[in-house]
């Protein structure tokens, strides 16, 4: 599967991003792709939703993929809401259950099981929405301007 306006091959976490990115919307959340909470993490998806709710979710494609992953616990005091998103195969009985779960493919995804909420408090929400709308303005600027340099880019 390619992504339609770069035309190069998404990778299995991606097309997991993309199908959990499209449902979150049905619930009338945004997300961003590859935002960094704080130095040393970065979140596969985080979503943000109509009453300021912030929602990490981890895309894992593989039991490898996520036997690998050492870090996802520190991404807890940076939301509400943690989920892992995986395909049919995953075997879900890996993750653990006090995480949400989502099952999803390139196109769509589906929440089996919510995750158990942790509210921020209010400094931190504030500054991961912050994070957030600039993240989310320097990607719509890149796509409006590819050849445009921004310095710091990411870091936002």
């Amino acid at each position: 599967m390619y992504d339609e306006a770069s035309q190069t091959p998404l990778m299995p976490g991606q097309l997991l991003a993309r199908g959990v990115s499209r449902h979150l919307r049905s619930h009338d959340f945004v997300s961003v792709e590859e935002l960094v909470p704080t130095s040393g993490l970065r979140v596969d998806v985080m979503a943000l939703g109509p009453k300021g709710e912030i929602w990490i979710i981890e895309c894992k494609s593989s039991r490898a993929d996520f036997q690998s992953d050492h870090k996802w616990e520190g991404y807890l005091p940076w939301c509400d809401r943690f989920f892992w998103a995986v395909d049919t195969d995953f075997p879900t009985e890996l993750l653990p259950d006090d995480t949400g779960l989502i099952i999803a493919d390139g196109y769509d995804a589906e929440i089996i099981r919510m995750s158990p909420e942790t509210k921020l408090a209010p400094a931190r929400r504030k500054v991961m929405i912050q994070k957030f709308a600039r993240h989310a303005a320097v990607r719509a600027q890149a796509a409006r301007d590819p050849g445009l340099a921004l310095p710091g880019a990411m870091r936002g």
